[in-house]
């Protein structure tokens, strides 16, 4: 009967961590619960497990009486010298502060060894010894953590298929061969799943939780899973199952696991979930972000007469070399604690026109008048995969005191410090797994209310040519066998084909498609900065060695839309506000002379409406390594009446920022010019590549420093032209076709032309929240 409770109550604790991350619930109410319950439950199990087989092991009451005073005094040999000896040797080697090290790996490879062998010998099974072992190694410095990571894959890929083979074979189904026998099966799985359900449920019903609440969590506690097999597989070789009754409780394992899933998908909902506020204690509660109140409205006010200034932003914080990218955006778009009116910019030179002086009034107005503080909120988020270590880091560590130790963060506060930042920065962390990380950016985005959504991303190494190097010396010929695609690559790589001549090439596949799905999601605007500069280290250029603080002049093409249109409003804002930067914007104008444009009324599938515009699209993959792998963004038709609002919304901001009037708001330092030619795409290089040489002339007769940004819209909806066609021809005559499509479908077209031309500039690409 003891054994019979231990298989009935047992929970299967690593499944339940697997199907709590599947279901996004780790960071819920209902998951935190489950979590601490299934720990107890195991230690429970564990050791009522150990008493029923060294009962049957037993021949007589003395028998089993010594069998328990063996096992005790084992346990506490090993909690009390043994945990303290192993510790005193875990700081000598300095593991705790290292992570383990090969000596104390040994060491504690053997105690786990002699424990399951010294408990086998007193007459409890060798699995409750390992378990003791497990308990004593150190937690301090996230120690077992390390060694569980060193563990896990061994012990999944080699292991774990060895003992599920061998339950396999110890499990025959054939002896199920009659009513009686299926009657008991059928109780057995009823017992099992509704004792627990039902204990589980009315004890959380008393604490507090709602019965949808507690239900799920009666359904989690439910889950059997490996622990389960573990068990019956003791009470097999312990003679207290027959083959019979193992092959049923087998069956039971099975179907109460599969259950799990879809029973709390069923009775837990997303639109019902509860999430735990980090900032608050005992189950403080937030929503999924639905009462939002109109004080943080991110919708958009359209063209009036006043500039709508953006001053609510969402930092995403993800790794480490995505950090400098994020600094150099935050800093462009906060305004300077102080300026000096003597201080020009370089490409415009004081000068006695009255445009000059009106502009220059303007300016003084604004910087003494308009200036502004930006409020940034930092997300720090951490990608949670399904190893047992990842759920060991995320139960270990709580969101509250990651938020003042994760270096990232700490990094970046210094940083405003420094900077001067006067709004302040809020922060956050979450812990999600791969496919929920664009949800969370968008939902926190909605949450907080943030206009703008500021991400960063450092694109694949572009590939060089076989003669250069870094140091722009020859080198040998390039080997044309280690230059071959592999077949198979787009299989198993996510960076696809073009992954060999570019190391980062996966990495930066998948941060891609996470920013493709932040795009597709949000309700806010995007910001998208892709750092460029540290793949410009063989350029000797002033340009791209200066550093992020000094001045900066931005490069805005204009192509019309509403992502275009967002583009001008940000520049014009940053000019406004920090007197370190200035821009230049063109607007360039299709000419049907030699490449085949289309008219915006009579092209574009992708492009839609944001009240038309289906959500989560896209579909997510590992191996996205062309076009027919990974699909690209798609997008609503448009109809004819909202493209020709869209155009006519084009025309109106460039009539009122290119020709402003005396009741306009002035534009200082910005320079507009309109540029009519066949090929829109290679005009944008070429002008980027004059403005550069401009730059440099400056730099070299007064020895300033200045950084060339280029800003434009992603353009993926209600886009003027369709520049495919040109785009393909710059891939191949740069040879950056392996990883284009890649770009392209995250940055779009504009934005691609200027990273795949190896112009060497960072990039801003912005997406607005609404199309109008």
């Amino acid at each position: 009967m003891l054994f019979t409770g231990v298989a009935f109550s047992i929970t299967a604790f690593p499944v339940l961590c697997r199907i709590l991350t599947e279901l996004k619930l780790l960071d819920t109410t209902v998951g935190i619960v489950v979590l601490s319950a299934g720990v107890g439950n195991d230690i429970i199990g564990w050791t009522l497990l150990a008493l029923s087989v060294a009962l049957v092991n037993a021949g007589s009451g003395l028998t089993a009486l010594w069998i328990l005073l063996a096992c005790a005094g084992w346990t506490l040999l090993l909690l009390i010298p043994i945990r303290i000896a192993l510790r005193w040797l875990a700081r000598r080697t300095g593991s705790i502060e290292n992570g383990p090290t090969i000596f104390f790996m040994t060491v504690t490879i053997l105690i786990l060894f002699g424990s399951a062998f010294m408990t086998d010998i007193i007459g409890v099974h060798a699995i409750f010894g390992a378990f003791l072992a497990g308990i004593i190694v150190p937690r301090e410095g996230g120690l077992a953590i390390a060694l569980t990571e060193k563990l896990e894959d061994m012990a999944s890929i080699l292991f774990l298929p060895l003992y599920f083979t061998l339950s396999g074979l110890s499990t025959d189904l054939g002896l199920l061969n009659n009513g009686i026998t299926w009657g008991y099966t059928v109780a057995i799985c009823t017992l099992a799943y509704f004792g627990k359900f039902a204990g589980c449920t009315i004890a959380a019903r008393y604490s507090g939780f709602t019965w949808r609440e507690a239900s799920t969590i009666g359904s989690l506690m439910s889950c059997k899973g490996l622990v389960e097999l573990i068990v019956l597989n003791v009470g097999l070789s312990a003679g207290i199952l027959s083959q019979r009754v193992f092959s049923m409780f087998v069956l039971e394992a099975l179907l109460l696991t599969f259950m799990t899933t879809p029973a709390v998908t069923f009775l837990y909902p997303p639109k019902m979930r509860v999430r735990v506020d980090a900032a608050g204690p005992n189950f403080a509660n937030v929503g999924d972000g639905d009462d939002l109140g109109e004080e943080h409205s991110t919708s958009r006010c359209g063209h009036d007469d006043e500039l709508e200034r953006k001053e609510r932003f969402l930092v995403v914080l993800d790794r480490l070399e995505h950090l400098p990218g994020i600094m150099a955006l935050t800093q462009l778009i906060q305004s300077p604690p102080a300026y000096s009116e003597t201080d020009p910019h370089p490409l415009f030179e004081p000068s006695g026109s009255d445009d000059h002086n009106r502009r220059s009034a303007s300016l003084k107005a604004v910087d003494r008048s308009e200036s502004y503080h930006i409020s940034l909120s930092a997300l720090r988020l951490i990608e949670l995969n399904d190893r047992t270590s990842a759920i060991m880091k995320y139960s270990s560590f709580s969101a509250e005191t990651l938020v003042h130790t994760d270096p990232l963060l700490s990094i970046f506060r210094a940083f405003l410090e420094l900077t001067g930042s006067g709004g302040g920065m809020g922060s956050e962390v979450k812990m999600v797994s791969y496919e929920g990380l664009a949800p969370c950016v968008t939902d926190q985005a909605k949450r907080q209310g943030s206009q703008m959504v500021l991400l960063p991303w450092v694109p694949a190494q572009q590939a060089q040519s076989p003669t250069e190097t870094h140091a722009g010396t020859s080198n040998e010929p390039v080997n044309p066998r280690a230059a071959t695609n592999n077949p198979f690559e787009a299989l198993f790589k996510a960076g696809g084909v073009g992954s060999s001549a570019a190391g980062g090439t996966s990495t930066s596949a998948l941060h891609s498609h996470f920013i493709r799905g932040v795009f597709a999601q949000a309700e806010v605007d995007v910001a998208l900065y892709i750092d460029q500069n540290h793949q410009s280290s063989h350029d000797s250029s002033p340009i791209a060695k200066s550093l992020p603080g000094g001045r900066q002049h931005i490069f805005l093409p204009f192509f019309g839309g509403p992502d275009d249109r967002l583009a001008v409003e940000f520049v014009v804002q940053i000019c406004a506000s920090n007197p370190r930067v200035s821009a230049t914007v063109v607007r360039f104008v299709s000419r049907e002379d030699g490449i085949a444009s289309i008219s915006s009324i009579e092209k574009p599938q992708t492009a839609h409406t944001r009240d038309d515009q289906p959500r989560h699209q896209n579909i997510f993959t590992v191996a996205s390594a062309t076009e027919t792998i990974f699909p690209d963004t798609v997008y609503v038709q448009a109809s004819t009446q909202t493209r020709l609002q869209s155009e006519t919304a084009d025309s109106l901001l460039w009539s009122r920022y290119a020709q402003p009037l005396s009741t306009e708001v002035p534009l200082p330092r910005m320079s507009f010019d309109t540029i009519t030619t066949p090929a829109p795409l290679h005009s944008v290089i070429g002008h980027f590549t004059s403005l550069r040489s401009d730059l440099l002339d400056v730099q070299r007769r007064d020895g300033s420093k200045s950084r060339l940004l280029v800003v434009c819209g992603r353009s993926r909806r209600l886009a003027v032209e369709n520049h495919h066609i040109e785009l393909h021809s710059i891939m191949e005559e740069y040879g950056t076709a392996a990883y284009g499509a890649e770009v392209r479908k995250t940055v779009g077209d504009i934005g691609a032309a200027v990273i795949l031309s190896r112009c060497h500039a960072s990039v801003t690409v912005l997406q607005a929240a609404r199309p109008l």
